[in-house]
């Protein structure tokens, strides 16, 4: 039974999809038609597809898009031949890449793609990221990005925006990873990573060009159970920089209310970069950030507080498996020795799981002061949020109250 089952993801399925496929939108006599052509890899001199879908026996297939011009309303969508995502170079590939592997890649881009200044390293796991970080050195960023979720990055996909030098190639060999994706590596890491058998090496030399993806829009298609089709432009956050925010405010029956304090420079770096990193996240969705690295993600929920607890249990925890693993090279649950699972336990307690003087972000807006109050005990000093719930109000006197500050982006992004 079990050499069965993993005979299951060995499995490798060719796919009956057509090479080409087109779209057409049709208003009277107008016809706007978008080209496709199906994706396919030489691997071992054998031309391949997709592995399989989202699970094994799932037929799948990927398509670039190679001609056409689609204009709706005014919005124009990315142009033919602008490839990232839809046109990666296989370096390595033990098993190419299947469904997953290629939406945790694009997803992973989709965050990458607002953050070019700095060294930034997006870890995906299923489609959601697991630890974000922004720093100095590639290698640092790395090590932050990891070791803000070392557990859910087991197995996951690594996207940077900066070649991979040995330094951090040593890093990542020391971990399981099904992918990493980089501008470049730097000679001598493709043959670290040869080792690897299994890790699929992407490179995408035009992720220098990421940029250019900001504030650029596709037409999104989610199928039904009947085979029909929802169509809508892709999602495109406004608020990028602090003057895209505005201060906290609202009136309630004939009174105004206002947060009190302005966000230091610190605080805007830090909201702004989780507001960008919430825009890849599945929703409802709530994630603590600081010092530009991820340190609580709560993703999928159904309901705002439970996942603003979820985001701040998930910190605690890991947290604590952080300072286990880097004092002790062992994961907090393998710890058997009671008194240093204490006294971590105690640390962390103490520092609010790594919250005091985070920002809270949230994709949504706060119905009641009761999820903002579950950051405000954990010590967090700001919080990014859209707007707009007829009891804002109660957030903003949650927020005056702790001296927290808060700002409104105006633009709910839910992800689905």
């Amino acid at each position: 039974m079990t050499n069965d089952l993993k005979k299951m993801y060995k499995t490798v399925m060719d796919d009956h999809f057509p090479p080409k496929m087109e779209i057409s939108f049709v208003d009277g006599n107008l016809r706007q038609t978008l080209f496709y052509e199906k994706v396919t890899w030489t691997i071992d001199n054998i031309e391949k597809g997709l592995r399989y879908g989202e699970n094994p026996g799932q037929e799948a297939a990927q398509y670039r898009l190679v001609n056409g011009n689609l204009i709706l309303g005014g919005i124009e969508t990315i142009q033919p031949g602008h490839y990232l995502a839809s046109d990666i170079e296989l370096l390595q590939s033990g098993k190419h890449p299947g469904k997953t592997n290629l939406t945790d890649t694009d997803n992973a881009l989709n965050i990458l793609r607002y953050f070019t200044d700095r060294p930034t390293v997006v870890i995906v796991k299923h489609n959601n990221p697991c630890g974000v970080a922004c720093s100095d050195s590639l290698a640092e960023a790395y090590h932050k990005a990891l070791m803000a979720d070392r557990v859910a990055a087991f197995g996951g996909c690594i996207a940077v925006n900066r070649p991979v030098d040995k330094s951090t190639a040593e890093a990542i060999y020391q971990q399981y990873a099904e992918v990493v994706v980089a501008p470049d590596f730097e000679e001598g890491v493709m043959t670290m990573f040869s080792a690897k058998k299994n890790l699929r090496v992407i490179r995408i030399r035009s992720i220098d060009r990421l940029q250019q993806f900001v504030g650029k829009r596709y037409v999104d298609f989610k199928s039904l159970i009947d085979g029909g089709i929802i169509a809508q432009w892709s999602f495109v956050p406004e608020a990028r920089s602090r003057t895209d925010v505005k201060l906290a405010e609202c009136e309630y029956k004939g009174k105004t209310y206002k947060i009190n304090r302005a966000p230091t420079e610190k605080e805007y770096a830090d909201m702004l970069f989780g507001w960008l990193v919430e825009s890849g996240i599945t929703s409802n969705s709530v994630i603590y950030v600081k010092d530009m690295v991820t340190a609580g993600i709560g993703t999928g929920e159904q309901d705002r507080v439970g996942v603003a607890e979820i985001a701040r249990d998930k910190a605690y925890r890991k947290l604590a498996d952080r300072y286990c693993y880097e004092e002790h090279r062992i994961s907090y649950n393998d710890m058997k020795d009671k008194n240093i699972k204490q006294a971590i336990d105690d640390r962390v307690s103490r520092e609010k799981g790594g919250l005091i003087g985070a920002a809270m972000v949230s994709d949504a807006f706060f119905p009641f002061r009761d999820g903002v109050d579950v950051g405000i005990r954990e010590g967090i000093s700001s919080v990014i949020q859209p707007g707009g719930s007829e009891n804002d109000y109660q957030s903003i006197e949650a927020c005056n109250e702790a001296h927290v500050t808060m700002v409104y982006t105006g633009q709910r992004s839910f992800k689905h």
